[in-house]
């Protein structure tokens, strides 16, 4: 029983007006869908993704109002984006043109990489992958062939090792593929694999005891997901949980895929995510996203959670 990559990847933001700009226009991401978080229906949860919103593609948002995340480690701390290697002289042009915050184009474990941050402080490395499919939107302003084709390699820091790795290998069969120098400068990096491997199903865990904690804010990663195919598949995954008595949400039907959460031993969420039904479950593939999307349980709510949300288009 594998994981087969990373699903998606949560954040917090604290203006959801210029978060919808920047990933759409600057990133050149499509906006999925527009719902609101099922916990806390006050605050917006934004997904952006790839043409076709793909399993592995995904970004999204709470819109909470919250000071600058304060970095450390125990956190997710910088999210991989998937481009060609060819793409990387027009995204570091696109960035600075934009008066985004970029590094240099650089190797890192042997691939050609591009640091930048979002509006709000977000740690992005945008990585060069030829490999998988691509979807690209056709609404983008971004050209096709320069588009991101998906997450990958997330990173995340804890303070030691082992307790992590044993959760890793053990119980999600994730396999240590290698390590190699922080590029931060604190602590090294070791990679594990889920599934076929690469840069979409690669996580990174930097070893970083010297720093402090961090505290989540705006700027800050909320949890990474991991894929799974099915229902059927994450019952397994229940249950291979309680087998090993980590402590978890259990299954959670987020409508658009199910899921199930808990902590690895440094202090990051995770989540199992399954790659179905999708974003076009309850509206139309080619409109998907431009409206204010609610799941069941929350349609009979809709006009008091649309009166409280500040408009963003």
């Amino acid at each position: 029983m594998d994981l087969t990559g990373i699903h998606h990847l949560t954040a917090i933001n604290a203006d959801a007006a210029q978060t919808n700009r920047f990933y759409t226009d600057t990133l050149g991401l499509r906006r999925v869908k527009k719902t609101v978080n099922q916990d806390d229906t006050s605050a917006y949860h934004l997904f952006f993704a790839d043409g076709a919103g793909s399993p592995g593609t995904d970004l999204t948002f709470f819109d909470w109002p919250a000071p600058a995340e304060r970095r450390g480690t125990r956190s997710i701390s910088r999210t991989g984006l998937r481009v060609t290697e060819a793409s990387l002289d027009y995204w570091a042009g696109r960035l600075r043109d934009r008066g985004v915050k970029t590094g240099e184009i650089a190797t890192l474990d042997g691939r050609a990489t591009l640091d930048f941050e979002d509006p709000e402080g977000q740690r992005f490395r945008l990585t060069a992958d030829e490999g998988g499919e691509s979807h690209p939107w056709a609404q983008s302003p971004v050209p096709a062939k320069h588009q991101i084709r998906g997450l990958g390699p997330i990173t995340i820091s804890v303070p030691e090792l082992a307790p992590t790795k044993a959760v890793l290998t053990r119980v999600m069969n994730m396999r240590e593929a290698r390590d190699y120098p922080s590029p931060d400068g604190a602590g090294r990096v070791h990679v594990f694999e889920m599934g076929d491997g690469g840069p979409a199903a690669e996580l990174h865990v930097a070893v970083q005891p010297g720093l402090p904690l961090a505290r989540q804010g705006a700027g800050a990663v909320h949890h990474v997901a991991f894929r799974t195919p099915d229902i059927a598949s994450i019952h397994e995954w229940a249950r291979r949980l309680r087998e090993f008595r980590v402590p978890s949400s259990g299954e959670v039907e987020r409508y658009y895929f199910r899921s199930l959460y808990f902590r690895e031993p440094g202090g990051n969420l995770f989540e199992i995510a399954t790659d179905g039904p999708g974003f076009a479950v309850d509206e139309p593939f080619e409109t998907m996203g431009e409206g204010l999307s609610l799941p069941p349980f929350l349609e009979d709510r809709r006009a008091g959670i649309e009166a409280k949300l500040k408009p963003i288009d």
